[in-house]
C-alpha cells in the first residue's frame, strides 16, 4: 500500500512563492505519472499540473507560466513550485503519486 505526504503549505502575500513536496512511501510502487490537484470551499477539485512516467508536464491555464511540476527520478518525491501567487490560488491541493492521493494541503494567499 502506497501512502502519500504533502507538505510546505501555508500562509503567504499575493506575488510571494510556495514550494509544495508530496513524498511517496510503501511497498509495491510502480510510478505512472503524479499531479497536484486543489480544491477551493464550495468547488470540486480540479487539476493543478500533471507529470507523466516520462516527464510530461501538463498545467491548468490559471497556473501557466507559474507554477512548474517536477519530480525526482525514483518518481516518490513531487514538487510543485508557485511563483506569483494570486488570492484565487487558495486552497486546499492535493498530491497525487500513481493511484495514491493524499491528505490535502491547505494554501492560503491574502495580505
Amino acid at each position: 500500500q502506497v501512502q502519500v505526504v504533502e507538505s510546505g503549505g501555508g500562509l503567504v502575500q499575493p506575488g510571494g512563492s510556495l514550494r509544495l513536496s508530496c513524498a511517496a512511501s510503501g511497498s509495491s510502487f510502480s510510478f505512472s505519472g503524479s499531479g497536484w490537484y486543489r480544491q477551493a470551499p464550495g468547488n470540486q477539485r480540479d487539476m493543478v499540473a500533471e507529470i507523466s512516467s516520462s516527464g510530461r508536464t501538463n498545467y491548468a491555464d490559471s497556473v501557466k507560466g507559474r507554477f512548474t511540476i517536477s519530480r525526482d527520478n525514483s518518481g516518490k518525491i513531487v514538487y510543485l513550485q508557485m511563483d506569483n501567487l494570486k488570492p484565487e490560488d487558495t486552497a486546499v491541493y492535493y498530491c497525487r503519486v500513481s493511484t495514491a492521493w493524499g491528505q490535502g494541503t491547505q494554501v492560503t494567499v491574502s495580505s
